[in-house]
């Protein structure tokens, strides 16, 4: 192949790729680079044993050094995406989605603070929330007398119920997210018969003075497990709100631009889970650590949770 026709076939390719590394973007994937990277070491080597004009070989050298470069640039950076994204872009996206982070709070409380009282003053209301068999079961697990919070567990059953734990926040949380695709009324619904939930036992075990054995048990993964209910009820109300509210665009495009929007938000949802989890399995429901030191350390974890929370406001105009 003459070298004219050879850079008339090529040209384009080149010609983008140069612009590329003149103006680099976040669109651009390892999986391209790598891809142009090869064709362009195999083009350099055609040109090379076919001894086309220097110009020619030295633009292709000048091209693969430089996509080398970016390549490099790009699998350094990816390193450091972990630590960025739990510095920076989680809380970015936690503040972004302040407003239905709010909403998503007014509606979950709300009504466990109404039900609680309710529970709390009138001693047959839990009855009108839950059936007799799980209140008699809550009250058992709770009850100060047994002297322990459930019943004795081997290590093999803590790390069953570490999985168990997972499953069931993770599919708490997954309904408030897709209940969002219902132009959010799912995601308010599970919210508030949640809230009323958790709500009603709080109430009912406070008035039955079980304070020394429930409080103390939730206050510690409560502070990752309730916060991240709430944020994955925001990412449902925010899939509502964009299909509502579509703008200009369609409701499909709506949504999923709102969609990647979350996306930060759903994948510290998921640690926040996991690590309420292995809080609930391995230390909320141990025996042998005191009162006094079950509400400081919850203390300290709901203090470092909420500085979290609201530390992605500095990284908004940057």
């Amino acid at each position: 192949m003459k070298q004219q026709s050879f850079e008339e076939q090529h040209q384009e390719l080149w010609l983008q790729i140069e612009e590329s590394l003149l103006k680099p973007t976040q669109g651009d994937s390892s999986k391209v680079l790598a891809e142009h990277y090869m064709l362009l070491c195999q083009h350099l080597s055609i040109a090379k044993e076919r001894l086309y004009d220097a110009a020619l070989v030295e633009r292709l050298n000048n091209l693969v050094l430089g996509l080398y470069r970016e390549l490099y640039r790009f699998r350094s950076e990816t390193r450091l995406n972990l630590y960025a994204f739990f510095k920076r872009d989680f809380p970015l996206a936690i503040y972004r989605h302040r407003f239905f982070i709010l909403w998503a709070f007014i509606v979950m409380v709300l009504p466990g603070l109404v039900i609680g009282t309710w529970t709390y003053l009138d001693e047959d209301a839990i009855y009108s929330v839950l059936d007799p068999s799980q209140v008699r079961e809550i009250e058992r697990m709770y009850d100060p007398e047994a002297g322990k919070i459930g019943r004795e567990r081997e290590s093999e059953t803590d790390i069953f119920m570490f999985g168990f734990y997972i499953k069931n926040n993770i599919s708490v949380a997954f309904r408030c997210f897709a209940g969002g695709m219902v132009v959010g009324l799912g995601t308010l619904l599970v919210l508030f018969f949640n809230g009323m939930f958790m709500g009603s036992i709080a109430g009912h075990l406070t008035r039955l003075d079980y304070v020394d054995t429930f409080y103390p048990f939730v206050v510690g993964h409560g502070s990752f497990e309730l916060t991240a209910i709430v944020f994955s009820g925001a990412a449902g109300l925010r899939l509502g709100y964009a299909i509502l509210n579509p703008g200009q665009t369609s409701r499909l495009d709506s949504l999923r631009r709102a969609g990647r929007d979350v996306v930060p938000m759903l994948y510290g949802i998921v640690l926040m889970l996991v690590i309420a989890a292995f809080l609930e399995a391995f230390w909320s429901s141990s025996a042998s650590l005191s009162i006094q030191i079950k509400y400081s350390v919850g203390a300290v974890l709901w203090a470092l949770v909420l500085l979290y929370s609201f530390s992605g406001r500095r990284y908004e105009s940057r």
